[in-house]
């Protein structure tokens, strides 16, 4: 069996079933110690505390969106608009990769581990390493996915309002979750795509598909992604990584050395040290580090924190490990001072904190759910006599309107 043949391996997705791989180069991406380290991150960080079943992985997701590209190109293919070989190669390399930044437990740690710099620009920055280690065969991927490609519906294929991406963490979510509001016609919709103008447009026929696909993403939004109970525990998540970063910033002098902290050796880099894009620029090691890192070096590290001898540090590290996660109480308008300031006096009492290691446990959030952005990349319907116009002015029912208006809602956590 020769080289090639080899590499063009089938997968069995439990959404779609068997699933192909297009091109040599994608087998050899997937192969890559960067891509492997998506198996160790759960694509919904601690979801699963509230549904057992989501323990799916970046790895999982970044496969599905490959196989929908691979669909999204065959129907805009056949319908006259040209997608050269190189440029499909470009886009699926696009989709694969497009969250291969990801560090622990996805969007709940992703401004705790490093400052100031996103997981779209961290993909970014694999993206260009893995171009250099593959001769240059990535560098239209790189440029589809920064959107300075001349064909900007590749683009909307991979980052949009109904890109691939979309399309596969919805049903793959609500497969995961057992969340069947979530449940999508990814099928239906990618077969009503079509081109006009360089823009991603869908179909008339294909509206109620959309409007399906607008509204389950609400529905999973309040569900599943902002469940309270899931914003618990990750607020407690995000806050054990506070503490433990503000005990290893303690100075020297005043400990009479460096707190002492388990943590495996890619984490202690993160963790006594603050690190933005500019440091990721200038010291290329630091893309190696990070990518040494998972969901294993954190949850690791807390199993071991829960004996600590920081009593902040080592109450907010058993609450996790032991699932006694914060009450939550969800409204929507923000929570006046009074409340707050009862609960962390009842809470310092109890259990002996000062006014500052309180706010570790009593603390105050908001979250938005905006299901479709008309003023982002909009989603483009496209009537039979070839007019072009906005989901929400296309759309005869009255909720796609509702839905395109954000919603903000405050919470309060404190233990129970």
């Amino acid at each position: 069996m020769n080289s090639f043949s080899n590499k063009l391996k089938i997968f069995n997705d439990p959404i779609y079933g068997f699933v192909s791989l297009p091109y040599e180069i994608i087998y050899d991406l997937i192969d890559h110690p960067y891509f492997q380290r998506l198996r160790r991150i759960k694509q919904l960080g601690l979801t699963n505390l509230v549904y057992p079943g989501a323990l799916h992985t970046r790895f999982h997701h970044a496969m599905g969106a490959m196989h929908l590209m691979g669909q999204a190109i065959d129907v805009i293919r056949s319908k006259g608009h040209e997608i050269t070989e190189e440029e499909a190669k470009g886009v699926t390399i696009a989709i694969l990769l497009h969250d291969i930044g990801h560090g622990p437990f996805s969007h709940a740690l992703e401004h705790s581990i490093v400052s100031d710099i996103t997981h779209e620009e961290i993909s970014e920055l694999f993206m260009s390493r893995l171009n250099t280690e593959f001769n240059g065969q990535l560098s239209l991927a790189i440029k589809i996915f920064q959107n300075k490609y001349s064909k900007k519906f590749l683009h909307q294929l991979v980052s949009s309002q109904l890109d691939m991406d979309r399309l596969d963490y919805l049903k793959r979510d609500s497969f995961f979750t057992g969340v069947s509001e979530g449940v999508i016609s990814s099928d239906r919709i990618i077969k009503m795509l079509n081109v006009v103008n360089d823009q991603l447009a869908v179909e008339a026929k294909g509206i109620y598909s959309i409007e399906k696909f607008i509204i389950a993403r609400r529905l999973m939004y309040w569900q599943v992604y902002l469940h309270k109970t899931v914003l618990s525990a990750e607020s407690l998540l995000v806050n054990i990584l506070r503490r433990a970063k503000e005990l290893a910033e303690i100075p020297a002098s005043r400990t009479g050395g460096k707190v002492d902290l388990f943590c495996t050796p890619a984490l202690h880099t993160f963790l006594y040290k603050k690190y933005s894009e500019k440091d990721f620029q200038t010291k290329p090691e630091l893309l190696d580090i990070f990518s040494q890192l998972d969901d294993n070096d954190i949850m690791t590290s807390i199993k071991v924190w829960t004996s600590h001898a920081d009593p902040v540090l080592s109450m907010l590290c058993k609450q996790l490990v032991n699932r006694k996660l914060f009450k939550v109480e969800l409204q929507n308008q923000a929570f006046k001072e009074d409340k707050i300031n009862t609960i962390k006096n009842n809470i310092k009492k109890r259990y002996k904190l000062n006014d500052k290691e309180v706010n570790y446990f009593v603390f105050t959030g908001n979250v938005t759910n905006d299901a479709y952005r008309a003023d982002k990349i909009r989603i483009n319907i496209l009537t039979k006599d070839g007019n072009v116009s906005d989901i929400a002015d296309a759309s005869d029912q009255l909720s796609i309107d509702v839905l395109a208006k954000t919603v903000k809602k405050y919470y309060l956590c404190y233990p129970k």
